[in-house]
């Protein structure tokens, strides 16, 4: 199961891709907040459903929880639908935005089936959303290398017995916590952040010396044939401080920290007062 921030008109939905299933499963109340704006869009859905159910509506019934990383960076249960099971939540919800939205959603699994007959376009288009939100050139060379090479990792974790994903969030937070001396979540809030991800956020040192880090757990767990969550946490907090090692030697030689609360945020907009 792979996560992914997917956008419509500039807004984030938390989806899955299963690739057993070849399905993408959408964040229902992501869904629900943009097309109805809902202050709480969580109580929307919760209303929703009783309402569908009283009248003998059975779609909610399709309806799966997963786990997936809510604004406070804790893995939560969310209720997500597949495309077919969203399209009919959505004739439900009167919105001005429905169909664009349908066509949106037609768009997105157009796209992933492109992807699978040519991962290249994935990557081709991951550069081309990075572009339009003007990311430079070497930003984004940097962003993707680290994304490979934390792919290396992952991959390793699911061959050495780590399959569920907090215990891949566990395995992250050692490495980053061990050379940034700061948890995901603190980093997050340093730069502003809440459910955006926080690698998009890095600057360009910042994405080194995570890649750096992992390089270096993946290559450490390799070596010592590290099994299980157990192990690959050791490794983790070995590879993690090799780049901490560096980071400490270049910051010395700089004057300049490498972890910094910069990020790529728009600008806030600036609201008139009321007379």
């Amino acid at each position: 199961m792979k996560d992914e921030i997917k956008l419509f008109n500039e807004k984030k939905i938390r989806t899955h891709w299963d690739e057993k299933l070849e399905k993408w499963y959408f964040a229902i109340v992501d869904v629900i907040a943009i097309l109805t704006e809902s202050n709480n869009p969580q109580v929307y859905w919760r209303v929703m459903k009783k309402r569908l159910l009283a009248e003998g509506n059975e779609t909610v019934t399709n309806c799966n929880a997963l786990k997936m990383e809510a604004i406070d960076g804790k893995m939560r249960a969310t209720d997500v639908a597949d495309t077919e099971t969203l399209l009919r939540i959505i004739q439900s919800i009167p919105s001005p935005k429905a169909e664009p939205f349908k066509q949106w959603l037609a768009k997105v699994g157009y796209e992933r089936m492109q992807e699978i007959a040519d991962p290249s376009q994935g990557i081709d288009r991951a550069r081309e959303n990075w572009q339009q939100l003007g990311r430079s050139e070497k930003w984004i060379q940097q962003r993707m290398t680290g994304q490979e090479t934390r792919n290396k990792l992952t991959d390793y974790w699911k061959e050495s017995g780590v399959q569920k994903a907090d215990e891949f969030a566990l395995l992250t937070n050692i490495i980053h916590q061990e050379w940034t001396e700061l948890t995901v979540k603190k980093h997050k809030e340093i730069k502003g952040l809440k459910s955006q991800n926080l690698r998009d956020h890095m600057s360009e040192a910042e994405l080194i010396f995570t890649a750096l880090a992992e390089l270096s757990t993946r290559q450490i767990a390799e070596t010592d044939e590290a099994k299980g969550l157990k192990e690959n946490a050791i490794a983790g907090k070995k590879g993690g401080k090799i780049a901490k090692d560096a980071r400490l030697n270049l910051e010395a030689q700089t004057g300049k920290n490498v972890v910094t609360g910069e990020n790529f945020l728009p600008p806030a907009k600036e609201t008139k007062k009321l007379k």
